[in-house]
């Protein structure tokens, strides 16, 4: 992909500076390009005198939050199950619900809610902008996460384990509310946008498939332009580039995520939303700013600015 001759890339490149250290919480601003980008490995859980999870005390320091560039909690994303799967399995499926639910009343707490739909849980936030915001950051964490108003809407199915991805749901929620409550102006909480994402699901796909081939085709042109491969690891709600390195894939994280885009990465893979029930022009839209994000980046690497 050529440079566009008439842009001040120098001066672009500055504002977008200006803008990650807006966004992000103070412990990353103007250091955000020093953060590892590699995951060190999680800890175990404890447990208390009944066997079950002592989810209210395994908390000693949270790692660096995906959204600043840091390693996403699950290496692959966690999406919610088919519908069929769990109307299969009604009573595991309530188990879940009642784990997940003691395991954030715990660790934070709220009481959950019932989710939107089957294979979701909602968890209730102060306001919009903080539902909104966790979004983007459990999103970054490879956790699907949807929102609802201010009720935020994760994954539940009657497969989950205790230490597997109700452990997932957990660290990827609480870290980032760690950083919500604890490391984040009232301005920058203001920063969130209440536009909302919902990448697709697989029966979202199947609903409307022409919807999801359009944004698909989009969003691989720019890609494609780019002289990026397309992950062969694809979801019906994302599709992914792979970048040369895992820095390149964090630095474009950051480039788009202030843009409220949402985006994830799996190492070195680059992940975009595609959604098929909101504006037609959305698949369109995320691959604008993947253009401008990795025209940024060309220049960044050829030492502009």
């Amino acid at each position: 992909m050529p440079p566009t001759t008439s842009r001040n890339l120098q001066a672009e490149l500055k504002a977008l500076d200006d803008r990650i250290n807006e966004f992000l919480p103070a412990r990353y601003q103007h250091c955000y390009n020093e953060v590892p980008p590699t995951s060190m490995g999680s800890a175990t859980l404890k447990y208390d005198e009944y066997g079950r999870v002592a989810w209210g005390e395994i908390w000693t320091t949270f790692c660096d939050l995906a959204l600043a560039g840091g390693p996403p909690h699950r290496g692959k994303l966690l999406e919610p199950p088919p519908v069929e799967e769990v109307e299969a399995e009604p009573r595991r499926y309530a188990e879940v619900l009642a784990e997940i639910d003691r395991a954030i009343g715990l660790a934070t707490g709220a009481a959950t809610l019932p989710g939107y739909a089957p294979g979701w849980i909602g968890v209730p936030c102060a306001a919009v902008d903080e539902a909104t915001w966790l979004q983007f950051s459990v999103n970054a964490e490879n956790v699907s996460a949807r929102r609802r108003g201010r009720t935020l809407q994760i994954p539940a199915g009657p497969h989950f384990r205790p230490e597997k991805e109700i452990k997932n749901l957990v660290v990827s929620l609480f870290k980032s509310l760690h950083y919500w409550d604890g490391h984040l102006t009232d301005a920058q909480q203001k920063l969130a946008e209440h536009e909302n994402w919902e990448p697709a699901t697989a029966a979202d796909a199947a609903a409307d498939p022409e919807s999801h081939a359009a944004a698909s085709a989009a969003i691989e042109s720019a890609f494609r332009d780019a002289g990026l491969t397309i992950s062969p690891r694809r979801y019906p709600g994302w599709i992914g580039a792979e970048t040369a390195d895992e820095e390149t894939a964090v630095w474009l994280l950051r480039a788009i995520l202030v843009e409220r885009v949402l985006a994830r990465r799996e190492d070195h893979v680059l992940y975009l939303p595609i959604e098929v029930a909101a504006d037609a022009n959305r698949g369109a839209r995320v691959a604008a700013v993947f253009r401008d994000a990795w025209e940024l980046w060309m220049a960044h690497s050829r030492g502009v600015g």
